[in-house]
């Protein structure tokens, strides 16, 4: 990710700038969806790459990213993952994934000026890591990563020195691997960004003299680099058109035919963070989705240029931190990326720092949600509306309506553990609308104890079968709470329900909280819930606060529960009770 987004990502741990999204970031998530004012020039149009660079791309599908390890500062280990090992390679490869990406910061591991020496040390590690990987027959794309914004960004400012030390770094990178296998490809810089600069016409000038430099250093260190496959970034790594088009231009002027090009994803980031009250994979997600990948192919895979999602996942998920993209609309997400990645042909790369894989058991942490990933690369899967019911803690229980997507499947039935439940007596469907019938959710709930009572699968003639959870609950009750600016934390009975999200709202009708663009507050910037016994108001939420201004927090919950609750700050006090 750019310097910017990356700490949103789970266990991307350095020195990087504070969580919060900047309006700069936000505007250029929101400026693809917004109509165009002007009209540019076209730009030349690229050579289309060789068959044997489509086809490597091709080949690479689909890939898997060494996150958060050769990257990590200052070592492999330092950002929570353990040594690689071949198991690793081993595992990744059965499980589907024909490429690997590996992120390398090589900055830190270099000497001084005029010779910029990699420690060889570090060199080995790389040369090895990258020897298991072609040793189990998998693709491996090589990059420079961190040193995007740690030393590479000055460009602008300091350019002569930092192109001594690029060509330099490239230089020993093309000469150690010219004569590996044709399998290993480079990617020139990871999420390119310039700082100090007069806007994007230099951006796009700086980049593309980086990349030109790259291409000719490999190019000139002969072996195996004479005809290796280079994959170069848009700049940012971003898939805004203007992005897309001033690559297209450094193609056209490198002309080379073992060219590819990669962009990242992650999602439309209000879902992809959990804010503005886009808590559901909807109609606009899915929109910036197709636009991004509609325009990476009409830009490039529609003229014969093969394209790399070098990284993809979402920007808030992390095993360590659930709740803040509900589970089913993840699902639902990497279901409908997956397909559409292969219907543009887009190869994908998925970005996991652990927590997907864990690398110390070599198992998956959330199986269910890898099959679903694994299964996007070759089919559809439906879905439902929901993947949770919820039924009152007391009182009559009534039939629940789900919308199917059954997204062009047919349905087949649901089945709850070994048995098959009954058409007409368990559910109904009409159309798009599947019922589960009040007999058959009364004998699933039990003795109604909150929670999770019984979980239902429904298959579909294709791709894997969709959770649905049948949940009781009552409605959350918060409780009085006192503390400082530090923090709140809140006391609450969820009594079965989770947390969706959290309005913030001052008695004026104004937006209170970080984000003040919108009163759907950011999970994680504003507040957490991540325990069963309280929700958590961060430091950086009160310090938004207006002094003796009472807040009113509207907790909206899964089930369609809300609770209010005020909040008031007074110096470095707060207080907060039920309204």
């Amino acid at each position: 990710m750019t310097r910017r987004l990356a700490r949103l990502l789970p266990r991307r741990r350095s020195s990087r700038p504070p969580r919060r999204l900047t309006a700069l970031v936000l505007a250029l998530v929101l400026l693809p969806l917004l109509p165009a004012t002007a009209q540019a020039a076209d730009p030349p149009v690229p050579p289309a790459s060789s068959p044997a660079a489509r086809s490597a791309v091709a080949a690479m599908q689909p890939g898997w990213n060494l996150g958060n390890t050769y990257d990590a500062i200052p070592d492999e280990t330092s950002w929570g993952n353990p040594p690689v090992t071949r198991a690793l390679f081993q595992k990744v490869k059965s499980q589907g994934f024909k490429s690997i990406r590996l992120p390398v910061t090589w900055g830190i591991h270099q000497g001084s000026a005029p010779g910029h020496t990699i420690d060889p040390a570090w060199m080995a590690k790389v040369r090895q890591v990258v020897d298991l990987a072609l040793a189990e027959d998998l693709y491996v794309l090589l990059n420079m990563h961190h040193d995007s914004w740690m030393w590479v960004n000055t460009l602008s400012t300091d350019h002569d020195a930092v192109l001594a030390r690029y060509s330099a770094t490239w230089t020993q990178i093309a000469a150690e691997f010219r004569d590996r296998s044709p399998k290993l490809a480079f990617e020139s810089i990871n999420e390119p960004t310039f700082s100090n600069t007069s806007g994007d016409d230099e951006n796009y000038r700086l980049l593309a003299e980086l990349n030109k430099v790259t291409h000719r250093i490999v190019r000139e260190s002969g072996g195996g680099n004479t005809n290796r496959l280079l994959v170069l970034p848009t700049l940012y790594t971003n898939a805004d058109q203007g992005r897309l088009d001033a690559l297209a231009t450094e193609l056209a002027d490198l002309r080379d035919p073992m060219v590819a090009t990669t962009v990242h994803f992650y999602g439309w980031w209000p879902f992809s963070v959990n804010i503005a009250g886009y808590t559901r994979f909807d109609a606009t997600s899915e929109q910036d989705l197709t636009a991004t990948f509609d325009r990476v192919y009409n830009t490039f895979t529609a003229r014969g240029i093969p394209v790399v999602i070098g990284e993809y996942a979402l920007l808030a998920y992390d095993h360590n931190r659930p709740g803040i993209i509900q589970r089913g609309e993840q699902r639902k997400y990497f279901e409908f990326l997956g397909d559409y990645a292969r219907r543009r042909n887009l190869t994908t790369m998925l970005w996991d720092a652990g927590q997907f894989l864990n690398r110390n058991t070599l198992q998956w942490r959330d199986p269910e949600l890898f099959g679903q990933i694994k299964s996007s690369w070759t089919t559809r899967s439906g879905t439902t509306s929901s993947d949770m019911v919820f039924l009152p803690k007391s009182g009559a229980i009534t039939g629940q309506d789900l919308t199917l997507n059954t997204n062009g499947t047919d349905f087949q039935g649901l089945r709850h553990g070994s048995r098959n439940l009954l058409r007409d007596r368990d559910y109904t469907v009409s159309g798009n609308r599947l019922t589960l019938t009040a007999t058959a959710l009364t004998e699933l709930a039990g003795d109604r104890a909150y929670g999770v009572n019984a979980t239902l699968e429904a298959r579909f003639s294709r791709g894997v079968p969709w959770r649905i959870d049948v949940i009781t609950y009552d409605r959350p009750v918060l409780s009085n709470a006192s503390g400082n600016t530090g923090g709140l934390s809140i006391p609450t009975q969820f009594r079965g329900d989770m947390l969706a999200t959290m309005e913030a709202k001052y008695d004026d009708g104004s937006n209170a909280g970080p984000a003040s663009w919108t009163s759907y507050q950011q999970w994680d910037t504003a507040f957490s819930a991540y325990t069963g016994d309280s929700v958590k108001l961060t430091a950086e939420f009160f310090s938004s606060l207006r002094d003796g201004a009472r807040v009113t927090l509207t907790f909206h919950f899964w089930s369609g529960a809300t609770t209010t609750y005020h909040v008031t700050k007074s110096g470095t006090s707060v207080t907060g009770s039920p309204a």
